[in-house]
Order: structure tokens, then C-alpha cells, then sequence
């Protein structure tokens, strides 16, 4: 957790401090992938992956809010809900993800 504090505290990170740190967090890159494939609630996206707690969940989509990868649009119906997208910045950056997972099998496969 402190290495979530430090990289929220900084105000402007670079794309690399943001890639290091979704890229090194096995949680940032499956809520990605989530969202990727329409899993957009929050209820749902903790359910959707065994293991992940609510904390962990909201910690991760504080991040990658805060990176500008996702936003979160408030929905004011009753009862009021939650959605998360990613930006244009987001869907550029996992097009990243994908190229360092498409290295990685290749890497593998050698």
C-alpha cells in the first residue's frame, strides 16, 4: 500500500511511473481488462475476479482515475450507480498493454 500512496502523491506522473505501476500490479491490468470487455460497475468487477476486495478495487480505480486511464460516471437514478470507462488517453494506453503482452509470448515461445 505504500507504494500506492507514493505514486498518488505525485501530481503529474510520468506515462512510465504510470506503466510501471499498473503494469507491476496484477489487479490494475485485470480492471483494465474488465472495463475493456464492457464490465463497467464496480459490484460487478469485484465479483468478476475471485480474490479482488472492494478495498483493493477501489484503491486500483482511484489509481488508474488519478493516471486518467478511467473515468467515473455517477449515474443519479434511484438507487444511484456508478460506471467506469476509459478515457482516450486509457484506450491508447492499453493498446501499450497489449503490445507488452503480445512481447511477452512471444518472449515465451523463444
Amino acid at each position: 500500500m505504500s507504494d500506492e500512496i507514493k505514486i498518488l502523491d505525485i501530481p503529474n506522473p510520468t506515462v512510465g511511473q504510470m506503466m510501471e505501476s499498473v503494469v507491476g500490479c496484477k489487479w490494475s491490468m485485470a480492471v483494465i481488462e474488465l472495463i475493456r470487455e464492457g464490465v463497467n460497475r464496480p459490484g460487478k468487477m469485484e465479483h468478476a475476479i475471485e480474490g479482488l476486495s472492494a478495498k483493493v478495487l477501489n484503491e486500483r480505480l482511484r489509481k488508474l482515475m488519478h493516471f486518467g486511464i478511467i473515468e467515473k460516471r455517477v449515474f443519479a437514478e434511484t438507487p444511484p450507480h456508478v460506471e467506469y470507462h476509459l478515457t482516450g488517453f486509457g484506450n491508447r494506453f492499453a493498446e501499450i498493454l497489449d503490445a507488452i503482452r503480445a512481447l511477452q509470448n512471444t518472449a515465451r515461445q523463444q
